[in-house]
This record gives C-alpha cells, structure tokens and sequence, in this order.
C-alpha cells in the first residue's frame, strides 16, 4: 500500500431511526454488551488495510462522546448532515488535508453491526485495481413484483438482474466527493453512495456478500442481528 493509495472508512451516523420506536437513535442501542456503532465500528477496525474510521455524528449527539471507541486513535469525528449523502460528503470533506484523491473510500452504515471483517477484506482485494469501484451486494432469492399504486402487481421482475446493495461501498476519494457534492448541488436525495457514481456515468461493480450483513431498521432487527453475531 503506497503513501498515494490508502484505505479510508466512513460511517455516517448522524440518523435519529424513527422507524425504530426507540428513546434514542438506533446506533445507539444495545446489541449483546455493547451499543450497535460499537459493534460496527469495531469489526471495522478490525481491518487492518484501513487508516482510519471517520465516523459523522450529530453535533447535538449526547450519546457519542460516552462511548470508548469514540477515543480510539483511528477514529476521526465529523459533523453529521441532515441526509446520509450530507454525513458521507461532510466526512469526506473533513480529512481533505488527509486523502489524496486515488485513496479508497469505504462507506458503511452504521446500523450493520455484523459485517463480517472478511468481506470489507474481499471487497478491497477485488476492487483494488478497478477503474471506478463497487459495492457488496446479495442476489436476490425472492420472487419480485412490480405493483401500481394500488399495490396491484403489474408485472413479475427477472430477479437474475436485481442485487440488493450492501455496505461498505467503495470508492476513489475525489470521484465520490465529485459525485456527491454534484449531487447535493442538484437537489438530488442519494440512497447510496453507488448511486452518486452511476448519475456520473459510472458502473461501480458488485462484490457477492454475506446474507448475514443485516442492516438493522425495525425493533425485529435487533434480535436478528444477535443471533447472528452469536453464530459469528
């Protein structure tokens, strides 16, 4: 790994996660003896390529500051946005006296506690040498329909072309602050980072992921991703 050719992880976490019904953020929460962003920040860390872990947090955030990872010397800090594109750009932005512009940068959400160390581990040697970049993602096994707004299925989709995006997403420093930034200046709401890089032209490639690198969302998640960091 050359000076020109480093490895940078970016959590945005800056979210409230209403869907939750929760007192608190659900970064927060707890997951076995620790806090979900502990236990994600922490299989990041994990991964030895990374230089450091730039985490986006809210400023009015009362939670952050209690946690001992928020201390560890490879995690930087930087302020949350109102969007998750807004937390990414406002992360990528604070180490710009850091990066070069060909560094990689892996976004993960903070809400995926049990990404396992070996895929963000794949994804980087399998992306390493590419022209723009990628994400990990799962081949979808379901059945899909397509509905009206009624909810009436209009058409059955070929699930051999539809992947559902994971995280971390990785991507050359400057193309993605590029992207976003272009983004942002448009008005346009970005889900993923891959998505700024595709309204670019670009065709991020997919890495196969773990099925298990559950993204938790509803109060059921929580449960799910404990059993999975126990099989873990």
């Amino acid at each position: 790994m050359t000076e020109s050719n480093k490895y940078w992880g970016i959590v945005p976490a800056a979210g409230v996660g209403k869907r939750m019904q929760a007192d608190r953020p659900k970064q927060y929460l707890q997951l076995n003896v620790h806090t979900v962003i502990e236990q994600t920040l922490t299989r990041l860390l994990s991964v030895k390529q990374l230089t450091a872990v730039v985490v986006a947090i809210s400023k009015q955030d009362p939670y952050w500051p209690e946690l001992e990872v928020s201390k560890n010397p490879r995690i930087i800090t930087a302020a949350g946005g109102k969007e998750r594109a807004d937390s990414v750009l406002s992360a990528l932005n604070s180490i710009s006296d850091k990066a070069s512009d060909n560094d990689w940068v892996l976004v993960h959400d903070a809400a995926r506690p049990c990404i396992a160390q070996s895929d963000v581990e794949h994804l980087i040697d399998e992306l390493q040498e590419h022209p723009v970049g990628g994400i990990l993602a799962l081949a979808s096994h379901d059945t899909l329909k397509s509905v009206n707004t009624e909810l009436a299925i209009t058409d059955t989709v070929d699930r051999s072309k539809i992947w559902r995006a994971l995280t971390p997403q990785m991507f050359r420093y400057s193309a993605l602050k590029h992207a976003l930034q272009e983004a942002a200046d448009k008005g346009w709401i970005m889900t993923d980072d891959a998505s700024a890089m595709e309204l670019q032209g670009l065709h991020p490639k997919i890495i196969a992921g773990r099925s298990d690198n559950l993204k938790i969302t509803r109060p059921e998640d929580l449960a799910l991703a404990q059993f999975y960091l126990e099989q873990q």
